[in-house]
């Protein structure tokens, strides 16, 4: 397939400050806006080799404003280009300023027919500086894997997941189907999961609205003990548990979930699954999100 991995997220958000101390204090990402000389009340967060990996700009509402998918080169995105015209979904090509304020050598923009917000990209332009946590976080996983995975909200689910397995070329990991309550009346709410490269998934679609625009996005670190640095810094900074430690049953990750100050969820975990051949893999559907633990009954609570 043409896109290869998660490369980026940007968040429109009125909170500046509060997700400067997030992204730095909590999450432990590197804050380099002066550096890639950011306009006024915008962020910039590096965690990896990439110029940077998470952005937040002004804006009137909070909410996940742009999901960017990395192409390994100009054909890749080229590609996508004619899926997309071939599908007969509208898309815009980057303007300069667009294309150099993402450091990129080109991208394109669209929607996905839940009216999530993309672009994908190819030619990553960066220093290669080093990754400095100000939270002494050795580094995240990312590399083939892309930042790590997002979960959107897709209510008018048929269209949306045929978007991107048939048009964008996604592959099915695993599904399931949830009921928020024991009321079997009520109505079964689908959540696929996808891949695009070796991590277990990039995408999740979830079968219903989010004020927000996003369920949550997750970055992994390298070992437990990172986690549970980070749950450490959570408490001190007063961040909302959203849910507890747990292993998942789908991609294994043990990892807890919070409130982010936009009011999506951010995953925080270690241990992800990957695979490495994907015409060897059995998909299923699990009944339970995980083996154990991953309360999110806390998320609930004042």
């Amino acid at each position: 397939m043409s896109i290869k991995s998660l490369g980026y997220l940007g968040v429109s958000s009125q909170q500046t400050q509060q997700w400067r101390q997030f992204a730095c204090d909590v999450m432990g990402l590197e804050d380099v806006s002066v550096r890639l000389e950011a306009a006024e009340g915008e962020c910039f967060f590096k965690m990896d080799g990439h110029p940077f990996r998470l952005f937040v700009e002004p804006g009137d509402d909070e909410r996940l404003s742009v999901i960017g998918w990395e192409c390994n080169n100009e054909e890749g995105l080229l590609e996508v280009a004619e899926r997309l015209t071939q599908a007969g979904v509208a898309f815009e090509w980057g303007g300069d300023a667009l294309v150099a304020k993402r450091r990129v050598q080109g991208l394109l923009s669209f929607d996905d027919p839940a009216g999530n917000h993309h672009e994908a990209y190819w030619g990553v332009i960066s220093d290669f500086g080093r990754f400095n946590s100000p939270a002494g976080v050795p580094n995240f996983i990312t590399g083939d894997q892309g930042l790590g995975h997002v979960v959107l909200p897709a209510p008018n689910f048929d269209a949306t997941i045929e978007f991107f397995t048939d048009v964008l070329g996604f592959g099915l990991s695993d599904l399931m189907k949830i009921r928020f309550t024991p009321d079997p009346a009520e109505p079964e709410k689908r959540l696929w999961f996808m891949h695009c490269n070796r991590r277990h998934h990039s995408l999740a679609l979830f079968e219903m609205p989010h004020p927000n625009g996003c369920i949550h996005l997750m970055t992994e670190v390298p070992n437990i003990d990172e986690v549970g640095y980070c749950n450490d810094r959570r408490i001190a900074h007063n961040v909302k548990l959203s849910g507890t430690l747990g292993r998942h049953a789908n991609d294994h990750m043990v990892s807890f979930y919070m409130r982010s100050p936009s009011g999506f969820d951010v995953e925080y975990g270690a241990e992800g699954r990957t695979v490495e051949d994907w015409s060897r893999y059995e998909v299923f559907q699990s009944t339970v999100p995980s083996f154990w633990g991953h309360d999110f009954s806390v998320g609930h609570t004042d």
